[in-house]
């Protein structure tokens, strides 16, 4: 919508997400999870609470409701530039001269063309919040025991690194090869829902 439109509009959303873009996610969720903390472990504790949440922990809430808050406006400006692109195709034009309104021009036209691009920003934000969790659970504020994390395994192994530096070198091995994999599945899925990738 942004970006089709433009204007004031456009001035109006771009300004929200670059505020929004700004906060910092690790401090946010550092900071929530210390608030989280006592109200969540009074709910645990009065039974008021799901039993997934409190299996769950604080550390992982906290980072679930910052990933829902923050995680978009890197999309959203990538959408916006993709529909900014776009909507100076000669097909956009002609759509506008068979007399198709906005609605269909975004769900039909535009849309479909940026699937690419929010496949792979998608696939390139997962590994980002998976080095968060990781890096939140080896500080210790991340995912509460007895639930495991790369980064506490990680944590855990520095004590016996001398003796055991496979209990380091194994977790560290993990994160890379979930983050290759993220990124190979990313290229894959673009090449296949790209229409203009088609032929």
């Amino acid at each position: 919508i942004s970006g089709l439109l433009g204007g004031k509009v456009d001035a109006v959303m771009m300004r929200i997400v670059e505020i929004i873009y700004s906060l910092p996610d690790m401090l946010i969720i550092i900071l929530l999870r210390i608030v989280l903390n006592e109200p969540l472990t009074k709910a645990f504790d009065s039974g008021h609470a799901f039993g997934a949440l409190q299996t769950l922990g604080p550390g992982i809430i906290a980072m679930f409701i910052v990933y829902g808050l923050l995680y978009w406006v890197g999309m959203a400006r990538i959408v916006r530039g993709q529909v900014l692109q776009l909507k100076e195709m000669e097909y956009i034009s002609a759509a506008r001269a068979l007399g198709a309104n906005n609605k269909r021009l975004i769900f039909k036209h535009l849309l479909p063309n940026c699937i690419g691009q929010l496949v792979v920003t998608t696939m390139l934000q997962i590994p980002s919040a998976i080095f968060t969790e990781a890096f939140l659970s080896f500080l210790g504020i991340g995912v509460s025991k007895p639930l495991a994390s790369l980064g506490s395994l990680a944590s855990d192994a520095l004590d016996g690194i001398a003796s055991y530096p496979y209990r380091l070198i194994f977790p560290a091995m993990a994160i890379s090869i979930i983050i290759l994999a993220f990124n190979l599945f990313g290229d894959g899925l673009r090449d296949a829902l790209d229409p203009r990738l088609k032929k």
